[in-house]
């Protein structure tokens, strides 16, 4: 730890999700890779729990909240490799996406200077534990509100009077 004493609060933060990139084998390596729209993910380291994110200079930073800059475009390259783009910046002039992308050493590049086709830039997910959750239903919601009434008004189960208490 005594190496991270001169960096920053947020530079201690984005080392340890680099380091949990550059252990592929630890569960330090492990990365929530969330749905938040079509074809865009939001990445979040699972030991440390925080999302990375880049800013308007194009500099990766781990962030503890959810915002607009965590999101990122992924894409599937034609080499099977997945390629992460920053939904909110680009270049002004040409317009080119700027990517997620780390050194052979596994620094962190700036997102301007990363290209698509390089390998700096192309990753690898590999599922471990998928997790799956429901969107409630309108009959669900529907079913809780019922079953928080307090009246005692009989309803009609199958031509039986029943109160609603009682189910």
């Amino acid at each position: 730890m005594a190496a991270y004493q001169f960096l920053s609060d947020w530079q201690c933060q984005l080392q340890f999700l680099i380091l949990e990139l550059l252990q592929p084998e630890s569960h330090m390596s492990l990365f929530n890779l969330i749905p938040v729209g079509l074809r865009v993910v939001a990445i979040q380291g699972v030991k440390s729990g925080f999302y990375i994110a880049m800013n308007g200079e194009g500099m990766l930073y781990s962030s503890e909240v959810f915002t607009p800059e965590c999101k990122f475009k992924e894409s599937v390259f034609e080499n099977y490799y997945v390629i992460y783009s920053s939904t909110v910046y680009r270049q002004q002039e040409s317009g080119r996406a700027w990517f997620l992308g780390l050194t052979k050493e596994g620094q962190v590049m700036k997102g301007n200077r990363v290209k698509k086709t390089k390998p700096s830039s192309h990753f690898v997910p590999r599922p471990i534990e998928v997790c799956m959750y429901r969107e409630p239903s309108l009959h669900e919601i529907e079913d809780k509100h019922r079953s928080r009434k307090s009246s005692g008004t009989p309803t009609m189960n199958g031509g039986k009077a029943v109160n609603q208490d009682s189910t």
